[in-house]
């Protein structure tokens, strides 16, 4: 071979190899942002189809429905703990933060954040729906017919902080 072509052939070799590199760095740092849909089943039992549970410390974004009950505001300070549930078991949701003005006991929500253990989740942002009528499309099809409109009493009512 040529010293001519061998120039070539190094040059062009080093270009693919460094458009790899480039390439591969991309699809990791993308990887490390991905928010991945689950839950509070599929946390505890993992997914249906390939029965992949979140890890501890993964960034991920959990629907379900706020046990009516389980809210629990700090007096002093913005933090607030709620439980989350499905069709099943429930994980608890650490926020500290100012929640939705339709956050309510009962309606559906989804909240990002990390997985601090199996079964609690710290919160960074927390979307509540729009309406009686909305429920994101995730959370509709986890919870199924399972649903149910949250009734309140005339005493639950006056008492709420809308």
């Amino acid at each position: 071979m040529n010293p001519r072509r061998k120039k070539r052939l190094t040059i062009v070799a080093s270009v693919f190899s460094g458009i790899a590199v480039v390439a591969g760095l991309v699809l990791y740092a993308l990887s490390q942002n991905i928010d991945l849909f689950y839950t509070p089943t599929e946390i505890h039992q993992g997914k249906k189809d390939t029965g992949i549970k979140p890890q501890i410390g993964q960034r991920i974004r959990v629907g379900g429905l706020v046990v009516p009950g389980t809210v629990n505001r700090n007096e002093e300070n913005l933090k607030v703990e709620f439980k989350l549930v499905d069709t099943g078991p429930t994980i608890t949701v650490k926020y500290d933060g100012i929640l939705p003005d339709l956050f309510r006991e009962g309606q559906g929500i989804v909240a990002n954040g990390v997985l601090i253990t199996n079964t609690i989740l710290e919160a960074s942002e927390v979307l509540a729906k729009h309406d009686e009528n909305y429920m994101p499309k995730e959370v509709a099809d986890a919870i199924g017919e399972h649903h149910q409109k949250p009734t309140y009493s005339k005493e639950q009512l006056d008492k709420a902080d809308y």
